[in-house]
């Protein structure tokens, strides 16, 4: 669906021109759970129920403002929809950035409102623009995953079971868990994943799938479900029986349903919401702090990503709305290569 109209701001609005996004799987579950309590569908409405704007993680430049303290020229980080423009509702204008008051917003998460001011970021490199639009929404869901496992104890568990674990997200939080104290930390995956997953080095251990029945089924484990498989999910409980201290379900790019009611023995599947545990973390060590730590991490992993002939990610870089449709196509049918990190561009910059 295209909506158009003239340009013209009211007061209070600013208009940007999205210059470039990134996609992953993270965006595809942002459209398979969109109507469940996170709403994702709302932030950008079409007004058509048959029609959505799937979200993505980018940058945008503004092009006409009526704000104060948001000025032609400025280029921000934030949620966008998959549009070449964005009307925006500028509100708590600070040195940071601001958030998007339109009306329609406020009752949403607000980590999502939030648009950053690149000017004034500290984890902003123009140079790695395009790892940090690749990473940061993901490797804030790994870290705070990371720190929600960590602050519970890992609820007890010796060895932390992670499905599809060649993600982005996933190896991410490997990533945050990397001191564990003897915890120890099982990739599975397909078969035809499995090298690439040895190869990441952040796993203790590697499996493909038809191998966790194999696994010792007297260790208390935890498991982390990036695959939402349900027919994995049923052979973890069924091996693993009352030794499974819980199932902490993370999302998936495949499977657009969540099952709250599994019948099957062992923990019930409980969804994993990064937005909960920062703001847990924000009441715990205040807003800085969870920066300062979430900057520092991010920073250390960026720096390995952007490493030539890294074992993690390669860009794969693309132009306009017909190529962003493809790679959508192939990540919701997981046809993906794992090393692929897309960023799709949309704007003519100098250097794009």
């Amino acid at each position: 669906m295209t909506t158009q109209d003239n340009g013209a701001l009211q007061s209070g609005e600013v208009l940007m021109k999205i210059d470039r996004f990134a996609l992953t799987t993270n965006n595809i579950t942002y459209a398979a759970f969109g109507d469940a309590q996170m709403k994702y569908w709302s932030f950008f409405p079409t007004g058509d129920a048959d029609w959505g704007h799937m979200p993505v993680w980018g940058f945008a430049d503004v092009v006409a403002s009526t704000v104060a303290g948001v000025e032609v020229g400025e280029r921000f980080y934030g949620y966008f929809p998959i549009a070449s423009h964005f009307r925006m509702l500028p509100v708590r204008v600070t040195p940071r950035g601001f958030y998007d008051g339109a009306p329609h917003r406020a009752e949403l998460v607000s980590a999502y409102n939030q648009y950053m001011r690149c000017s004034n970021d500290a984890g902003y490199s123009a140079a790695l623009e395009d790892y940090q639009m690749l990473v940061r929404p993901l490797f804030i869901t790994s870290f705070m995953l990371a720190d929600f496992l960590e602050d519970n104890r890992f609820f007890g568990a010796k060895q932390v079971l992670v499905s599809s674990a060649s993600s982005k997200t996933a190896s991410g939080t490997a990533f945050c868990l990397d001191a564990r104290d003897g915890l120890a930390l099982i990739g599975a995956t397909s078969a035809g994943n499995r090298a690439y997953v040895e190869g990441l080095g952040c796993y203790d251990r590697v499996v493909d799938y038809a191998e966790v029945t194999a696994l010792p089924a007297d260790v208390p484990t935890l498991y982390v479900d990036f695959a939402g498989n349900d027919a994995l999910r049923a052979n973890v409980h069924h091996h693993f029986g009352d030794a499974l201290v819980y199932d902490c379900y993370a999302g998936s790019a495949q499977n657009t349903a969540f099952l709250n009611q599994t019948g099957l023995p062992g923990p019930e599947p409980t969804l994993y919401f990064a937005p909960v545990q920062i703001r847990k973390r924000n009441a715990d060590w205040g807003p800085q702090e969870v920066n300062r730590r979430f900057n520092k991490a991010q920073g250390q992993f960026i720096a390995q990503l952007a490493q030539p002939g890294n074992r993690w990610m390669a860009l794969a870089h693309g132009d306009g709305f017909v190529h962003a449709q493809a790679v959508i196509a192939d990540l919701h049918a997981g046809r993906v290569d794992p090393r692929s990190a897309h960023v799709v561009r949309l704007a003519d910059r100098p250097g794009a």
